[in-house]
């Protein structure tokens, strides 16, 4: 493994010197009726990129053997960021993830404000979040950065919504994940910039990406209502799509959400939206 410099911008995923923008989608949302591994071929063999969660329930070799390329996975097990002991544990297993990250090739790594329960609930709920809490966060998103920097690799930082799916969990909203980014500074530490829970927390989705884009990492879409693929709800996916043509963004664009009907379809229907 080459330790990067210091200050020294990882070396670009599959196809980003190419200077398109790259699509993929997540093997946990769609073609549920397959064994996961082939879930990831099948979005392999159909051209898109592939996004996974939890590593720990899955075969990590098996997943290597399919030659998929992994655009993004969970970069972390167990722990917080914004107490000091769920902080020692996020990092703890972040070295862990970053092992398997290491094995399968993928080059950014996802957080969360705190842990999620198999029902996407957080571990320590906060009804309110404290100037304390806003510094440990950003304490630990430093050493987690650091982490990152050595090992070769980006942590993404993912906002949420908590109307729908995520009540409770602190620093959700787009403008939360952005203001720590920016307090970081670190190339190693960007924004998983998920418009689907922007949609439903704060709108505005395309003067969002305008503000967010010099920090992101990857793009997440869905439609909303329902989180599936674009075209089935109320976001104008195609409006996204010619902002960050005209931003100039080259980077992942993943469809993190259910299909209506025919998995395939709902990929065809994603890549007519952001092609």
């Amino acid at each position: 493994m080459t330790i990067p410099r210091p200050g020294h911008r990882p070396e670009p995923a599959k196809g980003e010197e190419d200077g398109v923008l790259r699509l993929a989608a997540s093997a946990e949302m769609l073609f549920l009726d397959l064994p996961f591994a082939e879930r990831v071929r099948r979005i392999d063999r159909l051209g898109f990129e592939v996004e996974i969660w939890d590593w720990t329930a899955k075969d990590v070799d098996e997943l290597a053997a399919t030659g998929a390329t992994f655009s993004s996975m969970t970069g972390y097990v167990t722990g917080t960021l914004a107490d000091p002991d769920g902080a020692a544990e996020l990092l703890r297993t972040a070295e862990q993830s970053l092992a398997v990250a290491e094995r399968l090739g993928c080059p950014r790594l996802n957080v969360h404000g705190t842990g999620l329960d198999g029902r996407g609930l957080p571990v320590i709920p906060a009804a309110v979040v404290t100037p304390a809490m806003w510094l440990t966060a950003a304490r630990t998103l430093e050493r987690l950065a650091a982490l990152g920097e050595r090992a070769g690799r980006v942590f993404t930082l993912e906002n949420l919504n908590t109307a729908v799916d995520h009540p409770g969990t602190p620093f959700a909203r787009a403008a939360d994940t952005i203001a720590l980014v920016e307090a970081v500074g670190s190339p190693h530490l960007r924004l998983n910039l998920d418009l689907y829970h922007a949609q439903i927390g704060e709108g505005n989705l395309v003067q969002l990406v305008e503000r967010a884009l010099p920090l992101v990492g990857e793009i997440q879409v869905a439609d909303v209502p329902g989180r599936c693929e674009p075209g089935t709800g109320e976001i104008h996916h195609p409006a996204i799509a010619a902002a960050l043509d005209r931003l100039g963004y080259t980077g992942v664009v993943a469809l993190e959400g259910w299909a209506s009907g025919d998995p395939e379809v709902a990929l065809d229907r994603f890549r007519t939206a952001y092609s």
